[in-house]
């Protein structure tokens, strides 16, 4: 008799748990807790910022209050990062979410030395900063409640509907452009959102916070990302309107790109969601990497080439131009921090 499959995990992404490249004596897959509730697990590290020197992304620092992400996003490039901490990509990255606790204080002290120079910082970049562990141990809301302290241009990127718990503070620090917001909406379809992203806010949701966003005068960037040739990409133009509709002040994407054991992951992933277009959407995505499913090269991970990569490059073009062609971003005011941290300045 053949084995018969593992039952589905419901409410998760992965469905699997690769071993740890770090691990010398791991062999094949670690063993799952489809049961387990999400650990919460304190780290402490010593610094809270991280600068970012990719030529394909276009911020100078981020800060990531947690590692690892209950939203379990199957596409998240971010699931290999966990591995440094000696998890699994899989499906620990859901289940046991690290959070730096002292988060805010580094970020303070960061701030009071005299060498720091007021620059944009991205709170995200890797993991969400509004998942699921925010609503009780709100560690973003500090770190924002520190950038307004001190006047810091600040980013937030996220796709959960939480963020709209602080619109305090947000529309504080986007009256004196101290902030963007970019906001993740990867798909109009219901259905599609839970079965990749299952443990983020609804399509409804997203849109609803958007439009909130904008009402309150926070300039909101949609992220119509990642795009994954076969599931999302003739999207493109009805997302662009949509979010246009609802106040968005531009749109940006990158391309899906399976890097490491997301890879893995993800085909297990389609193959049982999606038998039928398991072989079509990885052989797409394959068609914009040079042949394989993973890329690193800087100036092409990003938007990937090809013709399929080209279509998707010029229905952004057209998406802008026809829904965006009047809208600007604000540009980050670094003028106030000084007089902030330095409160004599306000003499001269």
């Amino acid at each position: 008799m053949e084995d018969k499959p593992p039952p589905y995990i419901q409410g998760r992404g992965a469905q699997i748990n690769p071993a740890n490249r770090f691990h010398e004596h791991d062999y094949g897959l670690e063993p799952l807790q489809p049961d387990a509730k999400t650990q919460y697990i304190p780290v402490y590290p010593k610094t809270i910022l991280n600068r970012v020197d990719s030529p394909d992304i276009g911020m100078g620092w981020s800060m990531n209050p947690y590692q690892g992400c209950e939203h379990g996003c199957i596409y998240c490039y971010a699931r290999n990062t966990h591995n440094y901490w000696g998890y699994s990509a899989g499906l620990d990255f859901e289940q046991k979410v690290l959070y730096k606790k002292d988060a805010p204080k580094l970020l303070e002290a960061a701030f009071r030395k005299k060498s720091w120079k007021p620059e944009p910082i991205m709170l995200s970049g890797n993991t969400d900063c509004y998942q699921p562990a925010e609503r009780e141990l709100e560690i973003t809301r500090q770190l924002l409640e520190v950038c307004w302290k001190y006047r810091h241009p600040v980013g937030v990127i996220t796709k959960n509907s939480l963020v709209l718990r602080d619109l305090d503070l947000l529309k504080k620090l986007a009256e004196h452009r101290l902030l963007r917001v970019s906001l993740s909406i990867t798909t109009l379809d219901e259905g599609l959102r839970r079965f990749w992203e299952p443990r983020t806010a609804s399509v409804h949701a997203r849109l609803k916070t958007l439009s909130t966003l904008a009402e309150n005068g926070i300039s909101t960037t949609a992220m119509l990302a990642p795009i994954i040739p076969g599931l999302n990409d003739h999207e493109i133009l009805a997302m662009a309107k949509k979010v246009s509709e609802l106040g968005a002040v531009s749109i940006a994407y990158t391309m899906v790109r399976l890097n490491g054991d997301v890879a893995v992951i993800f085909e297990d992933w389609i193959r049982r969601n999606m038998p039928d277009r398991a072989d079509r959407v990885l052989n797409r995505i394959r068609d914009v990497h040079a042949g394989e499913l993973n890329d690193s090269r800087f100036g092409k991970r990003m938007k990937g080439e090809g013709p399929i990569a080209k279509m998707v490059e010029q229905q952004f073009k057209i998406a802008r131009q026809q829904y965006f062609a009047d809208r600007q971003k604000p540009t980050y005011n670094l003028e106030l921090f000084e007089q902030m941290r330095n409160p004599q300045m306000k003499l001269f």
